[in-house]
């Protein structure tokens, strides 16, 4: 239970540095109270990944554990291409309501749908099928990621580039998903090897990610 809880909270605070969820939860702190947001983003959160670990608990019911952990190994590699993607606020920043505290969940738990952080969750709980431990630390998780983005974010951001944070979390992602893959196949010597020249392939396609996703300076 202990391994399941700090490898999802690991997780989620590294697929949620530099999430879109993350410079939401910035954006909303610019204009309510910091305490306000954190307590809106928990709330959001725990509704938000309860059904995402119902749903990866399950899988491992009717489909084979073996297949379950490649299939997250391989989710654990997308969400590193994932992670040099340029994310960016589509206006859910600027939506309005009667209460703060709800006007912030509810944006929160919309723009969280689908989200990585919430696809990582269910790739957790279906590789250790256990609903409560991962269910907390990505909860735990969410919550500290974006309690920094409210509380120290806007000053950080001025002095750390995106990019190498990008770029850590990318690579760190990427590692937990090749060995996975090892793990599901460790007798196989030809597995191991086509792993270790999958390293510069992903480095390159990180490269052209991020390359591809740069946003446009303004002239």
């Amino acid at each position: 239970m202990l391994t399941a809880y700090l490898t999802s909270f690991a997780f989620v605070v590294l697929a949620e540095t530099g999430d879109k969820t993350q410079l939401l939860a910035m954006a909303f702190a610019t204009r309510y109270r910091w305490s306000t947001v954190l307590w809106a983003v928990f709330a959001a959160t725990l509704v938000n990944h309860l059904l995402a670990v119902v749903v990866g608990a399950s899988l491992t019911r009717v489909i084979p554990m073996d297949w379950v952990r490649l299939a997250a190994a391989f989710s654990f590699v997308a969400f590193g291409i994932w992670e040099m993607h340029h994310d960016r606020l589509n206006g859910e920043d600027r939506r309005s309501g009667r209460s703060p505290f709800w006007t912030v969940a509810i944006a929160f738990f919309i723009a969280e749908m689908g989200d990585k952080t919430q696809l990582a969750t269910v790739a957790l709980a279906a590789q250790y099928g256990q609903i409560l431990p991962v269910w907390a630390g990505s909860t735990c998780g969410m919550v500290v990621a974006d309690g920094i983005g409210i509380v120290v974010g806007v000053v950080l951001h001025k002095h750390i580039p995106d990019r190498a944070i990008q770029w850590c979390a990318a690579l760190l992602f990427a590692g937990f998903g090749l060995w996975g893959i090892h793990q599901v196949f460790p007798a196989i010597p030809w597995v191991s090897w086509t792993l270790l020249a999958a390293i510069p392939v992903l480095v390159l396609i990180f490269y052209a990610v991020s390359r591809r996703d740069r946003p446009t300076p303004k002239k």
